[in-house]
Formats: structure tokens, C-alpha cells, sequence
């Protein structure tokens, strides 16, 4: 079975929800047949890339609330986070422009670190007080050795801005195919889809329900034909 998870670096709840679907993941009987796939989804695509600013001024700026609501919000996120044993910095911390990252996630996929490296952007930007977005490319090359990846190659991806691009909005185009108005965005199977940070018993009950509903193979009655199997292979005798 395959999940898919349309995150952003910069989406808080995606942080929490990682964890929460990750504790019922852990304690799912079939956990070894479940591959879980990092798909990107943007928050804010249209900042540009080195538009910074803290995360209070763009709260109070895109939604309108005071900046006594945005840090009331943001200590809120800090103990549901801490609940599920994440560190998270209430204050202090930055909003950035994230498809570098996304593209660097799916050169992470393609080496098969892509869960390791989305994990470490998290810590990175909620927890740590140095910045994903500050620091440029030098920073990102460092998390991304961290999470296994060859420097060079990290930094020739970054140098590309055509590298793994068409990959991000790919997905970002499915995301918007599949009906997903925010993340973190779960989707089994294609056939089930959870929106946002739910309980674990959530992501219990989506995994179990999934699992169960997997329709078997139905195979075609189309006669005799000529096959290979464990035994090897039949050749035709003249």
C-alpha cells in the first residue's frame, strides 16, 4: 500500500501530523508493506526567493489577525507539537519561499532519502534558531549532507533552477487534481484522503480501512498463453 503526503516545509501542522501519522504507522500490523511517498505542495509559491520576513509579520499580513493572535497561535502549535514529543521555537522564527527545498526533496527521493531529508528541514526550521531561508544555499547543502546526499550534487541542483522543477509542480498540479485546499494532505492508496493534522487513532482508522478495502487482482480469462514461472519457462517443442 502507498501513502502520499502533500506537505510544505513551512506548514507547522504538516510538522505535527508527520509525527502523529507516523505514531499509528508504527504500531500498524503491516507497516513493512506501507511505502510512504513526500509529495510537494507550496504554501506561499508566489514569494519570491528572498523574501524573508518573521513568521508574525506574515501571519498578521496574510490573514489579518494582530500580532498578540499570531503568537497566541504560534504557542498553541508549540504544545501540540511538544505533545507529540517535537521541539518547536515560539519565537524568533522566519517565512520563506520553500521550492528550493521541494526540489532538493525529489533528488532526495531519487537516492532514497527523501523521508530523512523532510524530516531534518522540519527540526531545521521549527526547532533550531538558525534559518532555512536566511543562510541561502550553504545552509540547505548542510541539512541535505546531513540527511545523506552527496554536497556536489546538492549544489549543482541548487545552481539548476530547472532541476526537479517540473517534478515540484507536478505535483502541486495533481494536489489541486485530487481536491487538496491545504496540508498536510494524506492520500492512500489512492483511494482514501485524510486532510490535515488528525489524531493517530485518525490515521489508524484511514491505514486499516485502506488496507482492507485493497480490491485483489482480477485476471482475465484470455486462454492458454505461453508463460514463465517459478519452474522456468515452457518452450514451444517443434
Amino acid at each position: 500500500m502507498r501513502v502520499e503526503i502533500w506537505s510544505d516545509i513551512a506548514c507547522p501542522w504538516c510538522y505535527v501530523g508527520k509525527a502523529r501519522f507516523e505514531k499509528a504507522l508504527a504500531a500498524f500490523p503491516h507497516r513493512d508493506q506501507v511505502e510512504v511517498v513526500h509529495r510537494s505542495f507550496e504554501l506561499d509559491p508566489g514569494r519570491a526567493k528572498g523574501d524573508i520576513q518573521p513568521v508574525i509579520t506574515m501571519l498578521t499580513k496574510k490573514y489579518g489577525m494582530s500580532a498578540a493572535q499570531a503568537q497566541a497561535g504560534e504557542e498553541n502549535l508549540g504544545a501540540q507539537a511538544s505533545a507529540e514529543g517535537l521541539a518547536y521555537r515560539t519565537e524568533g522564527r522566519d517565512h520563506g519561499n520553500t521550492f528550493d527545498m521541494h526540489r532538493l526533496l525529489h533528488l532526495a527521493k531519487r537516492h532514497g532519502r527523501q523521508d530523512e531529508l523532510i524530516q531534518i528541514l522540519y527540526r531545521a526550521n521549527f526547532a533550531e534558531e538558525r534559518s532555512v531561508f536566511a543562510e541561502g544555499d550553504d545552509r540547505l547543502v548542510e541539512l541535505a549532507v546531513e540527511a545523506g546526499l552527496e554536497a556536489d550534487e546538492v549544489r549543482r541542483v541548487l545552481a539548476d533552477p530547472s532541476a526537479y522543477a517540473d517534478d515540484v509542480r507536478a505535483d502541486e498540479r495533481e494536489a489541486a487534481q485530487l481536491g487538496a485546499t491545504g496540508v498536510p494532505f494524506f492520500v492512500l492508496d489512492r483511494t482514501y484522503g485524510v486532510l490535515g493534522a488528525q489524531p493517530a487513532e485518525v490515521f489508524t482508522q484511514a491505514l486499516t480501512q485502506a488496507w482492507g478495502d485493497r480490491s485483489p487482482l482480477t485476471l482475465l480469462d484470455t486462454g492458454d498463453a505461453d508463460a514463465c514461472g517459478p519452474d522456468g519457462c515452457a518452450v514451444p517443442q517443434a
